[in-house]
C-alpha cells in the first residue's frame, strides 16, 4: 500500500508530466480541434490504455530491453514514426477535400481510440521513462514493488485522462470556432499534419 504523501507527489509530478508540450499532448490537442471533443477525449482514453503496456514493461523488467537494445528501439520506434507519417497523409488529404466531402467520411471511436493506443505503445521512449519514473516511488519495505508499479501506473493514467480531457475540452471548442471560419477547416487539417509529420521526424531521429 503506498503511502498517502508519496501518492500526493507522484499525483502532483505526473500531472505536471501531462501538461507539458509532448507528443500525446499535442496528439490530443489536434485531433481534439480537428474532430471535436468527443473524438479527443476518445483518443485520450486510447492514449491512457496504451500506458498499460509501459506499465507493465517496467513491471515485467520487459521495459529494460529498449534501454538496452538499440535494434528493439529502432523498430518501435520506425513503426510509430510511420504510422505518424501515415496520420499527417491522411490530414493533409482532408484539408484538399470540400466539406461535403469531408463529412461524408467520419471516423469511429473505435477508430479513433485504437489510434490513441498504437500512438502510444509505438513509441520505447514511454517505457524507457516509465523505467526510470516509476521505480523512485516504490518502496520494498511496504511489500510487493511490482504491485505497487502497477498502482503508480494506474495513478499515472488517472492523471493524464484529466489533464487530456479537459484539453479536448478546450480544444474542440477553439476547433469549432475556428471551423466556422472561411477555409477554418483546411487550415486545421494542415495544421494537423503539420504537426504529425513533426512528431514523426522527432520520433524517428531520437535516440534512448
Amino acid at each position: 500500500m503506498l503511502e498517502i504523501q508519496t501518492i500526493a507527489m507522484f499525483v502532483t509530478a505526473s500531472t505536471l508530466l501531462a501538461l507539458a508540450p509532448g507528443p500525446d499532448v499535442l496528439f490530443v490537442l489536434t485531433q481534439s480541434m480537428t474532430k471535436g471533443s468527443r473524438a479527443g477525449i476518445v483518443i485520450a482514453l486510447g492514449l491512457c490504455s496504451g500506458l498499460i503496456f509501459h506499465t507493465t514493461a517496467v513491471a515485467l523488467g520487459v521495459a529494460v530491453i529498449f534501454q538496452t537494445s538499440a535494434i528493439a528501439f529502432s523498430i518501435l520506434k520506425f513503426v510509430g514514426a510511420a504510422y505518424l507519417l501515415y496520420l499527417a497523409f491522411m490530414a493533409f488529404k482532408d484539408a484538399s477535400k470540400s466539406k461535403l466531402e469531408s463529412d461524408k467520411s467520419p471516423i469511429s471511436f473505435s477508430a479513433l481510440y485504437k489510434r490513441g493506443i498504437f500512438m502510444n505503445i509505438t513509441n520505447p521512449k514511454v517505457s524507457i521513462f516509465f523505467l526510470a519514473f516509476l521505480p523512485q516511488f516504490t518502496n520494498p519495505s511496504l511489500g510487493n514493488v511490482t504491485g505497487q508499479i502497477f498502482s503508480l501506473g494506474a495513478l499515472f493514467m488517472l492523471s493524464a485522462f484529466v489533464v487530456f480531457t479537459l484539453v479536448s475540452l478546450l480544444a474542440g471548442r477553439l476547433g469549432t470556432w475556428f471551423s466556422q471560419t472561411k477555409n477554418g477547416e483546411k487550415i486545421l487539417n494542415r495544421i494537423a499534419g503539420t504537426v504529425f509529420a513533426g512528431l514523426a521526424i522527432k520520433l524517428a531521429l531520437s535516440s534512448r
